[in-house]
């Protein structure tokens, strides 16, 4: 019987385009990233640089680069939040059937874009009896410490979570520690369809 549900945030509440800082990026004359780069993205991920600190580093590396450019880039996957699925996770939230955690994926810059550009993010916030950010806890997906964090925390027996989240690798490290996981497709899937999708579960 799921008691808790684990909610990823990109693609799953705010609708992303992968592929976009990669070509935002390239239109400012930047085609590859060195090894270097991409751990920096990764430590950024996990808030053990600043933003400052990441930004400096993009423009050590691309001396031709302004730090709005980069910032802009970075953003680029971001689209929009749907207020439907806030509705839902509202609705979800007041009716109290159910433990409800965000666990995301998220740096710093991406998550002011969010403040500043959805109206109702803390609202949508609230609904959650933990909110956690990667770049706030100092962990990431799929690292199995992430997972054993929240289940630790929070004192939950992993067969009755369900972890919701479009990254595969993401679900396959949260089944390996025994929860139950739904691997969402966003171009045909949509989380508010969640007790129609796995209602095996509930």
């Amino acid at each position: 019987m799921i008691k808790t549900i684990i909610f990823d945030f990109g693609d799953v509440f705010v609708n992303l385009d992968k592929a976009a800082t990669k070509k935002e990026m390239e239109a400012l004359k930047v085609s590859e990233f060195p090894e270097v780069i991409l751990e920096k993205n990764l430590e950024y991920e996990k808030g053990l640089i600043s933003s400052d600190e990441f930004i400096g580093f993009y423009r050590e590396e691309f001396p031709h680069l302004e730090s709005e450019q980069i910032v802009n880039s970075w953003n680029a996957i971001l689209i929009d939040f749907p207020e439907y699925r806030y509705q839902f996770i509202k609705k979800l939230s007041e009716e109290k059937d159910y433990h409800l955690i965000l666990l995301s994926n998220t740096n710093e810059i991406h998550i002011d874009w969010i403040k500043k550009n959805v109206p109702f993010f803390e609202d949508f916030k609230k609904c959650f009896d933990a909110f956690y950010l990667s770049h706030e806890i100092n962990f990431r997906k799929p690292n199995a410490n992430i997972y054993e964090f929240v289940l630790e925390t929070h004192e939950l027996q992993p067969q009755e979570c369900l972890f919701i989240d479009d990254t595969k690798e993401n679900t396959e490290a949260a089944a390996q520690l025994g929860l139950h996981t739904w691997n969402i497709e966003p171009t045909r899937e949509d989380v508010i369809d969640l007790f129609t999708a796995k209602k095996e579960l509930f």
